[in-house]
């Protein structure tokens, strides 16, 4: 008789992001149900917010999106630790990660000094409020900390025509121009491609680690 093949595990996958006014909330959402049309078991996860409340207050646009994403739950290293793959987000900071983001980043110490991290795949995305406003430099310096860890970058890339119109190789991004562009179909298109380039590609890497 002939022996059974093991039915394949879903990939697991975080989505940790941070956002202030809600562009990057949208993605993250949008790469979530994306990851999970794809076959993938999805956590989405928002990171602790260390601003004052003042400072949201003042902010309608900052106030309402933390109103509408209280329901979603605080990102924990735990998260991490279950992931086979994470999906970061983050505004764009003067070309950086944001602080809220870079927090959390630096609470999976211990899970690196374990090497808990390493053979994950790792990929990002972002958005500015202008044109060229430090997107690639803020995914670039988010994946420099997969380097440390060990891990398996998987970025978009120009792999779908699609990727051809949003132009942005290093992962999803979108300009919101101070709240005037709304999230549009160009950017969700983006975001669909990448999750489920990242599906893929882990659940290829999972195959590869079983067999």
């Amino acid at each position: 008789m002939a022996t059974p093949t093991p039915t394949p595990t879903p990939v697991k996958l975080a989505v940790v992001y941070y956002s202030s006014t809600g562009t990057i909330a949208a993605l993250a959402k949008e790469i979530a149900g994306a990851a999970e049309r794809a076959g993938a078991e999805v956590r989405l996860r928002r990171a602790h917010e260390l601003a004052p409340q003042a400072a949201i207050d003042s902010n309608p646009a900052w106030a309402r999106n933390a109103r509408e994403t209280a329901d979603i739950p605080e990102a924990t290293p735990e998260d991490v630790d279950w992931a086979d793959a994470v999906i970061f987000g983050t505004p764009t900071r003067f070309g950086n990660v944001t602080s809220q983001l870079k927090q959390f980043i630096d609470l999976l110490g211990p899970l690196w000094a374990e090497g808990r991290l390493a053979d994950k795949v790792y990929s990002g995305f972002t958005s500015s409020a202008t044109l060229h406003g430090g997107q690639e430099s803020t995914l670039l310096a988010l994946y420099n900390t997969a380097y440390h860890w060990g891990g398996i970058i998987v970025p978009p890339g120009y792999t779908d025509p699609s990727k051809f119109v949003d132009g942005n190789p290093y992962g999803t991004s979108h300009v919101d121009a101070q709240g005037e562009n709304p999230v549009n179909e160009t950017a969700l298109q983006a975001a669909r491609v990448q999750a489920t380039r990242v599906v893929r590609m882990t659940a290829a890497l999972k195959a590869g680690f079983t067999s």
